[in-house]
């Protein structure tokens, strides 16, 4: 009997083993798109910082979160600073001093600045940044 039930046992185990393995290879097919990054503004987005610009913005709000899914993922290349406290509900030093009034808000070297969502085009005007060609 005790022979039975180690072999139960193994079955069981390999059942195990072979779901998860089928579920994993489910889940790499299915958030395939997400693995691979989209590295196409990485240039970009890293002349931008290059040239001085700062993008001034708070984690909740939605335009600047727009701004950011522009870039896709070189969004994380971008000269960002986080203007909000955790907790929402005040303004961080940083910007504070910098008179920041509005989320985003784009400052460039000459110390222009452009308030809102910005396109890419007066974003490469402003920084005299190539933009990628498709």
């Amino acid at each position: 009997m005790l022979i039975y039930k180690d072999m139960d046992n193994k079955k069981i185990f390999i059942g195990v083993i072979i779901l998860l393995v089928l579920g994993v290879a489910a889940l790499s097919m299915i958030r395939g798109g997400d693995v691979v990054e989209d590295t196409k503004y990485d240039a970009f987005a890293q002349c931008i910082k290059d040239s001085g610009a700062t993008f001034y913005g708070a984690f909740w709000c939605t335009h600047c979160q727009a701004q950011k899914k522009l870039f896709g993922s070189s969004a994380k290349l971008l000269p960002y600073v986080e203007c909000s406290s955790l907790d929402g509900r005040s303004q961080l030093p940083v910007c504070t001093e910098k008179n920041i009034e509005g989320y985003p808000t784009w400052e460039f070297a000459d110390g222009s600045r452009l308030g809102g969502e910005v396109s890419l085009d007066v974003l490469s005007e402003k920084t005299l940044c190539p933009l990628p060609t498709e």
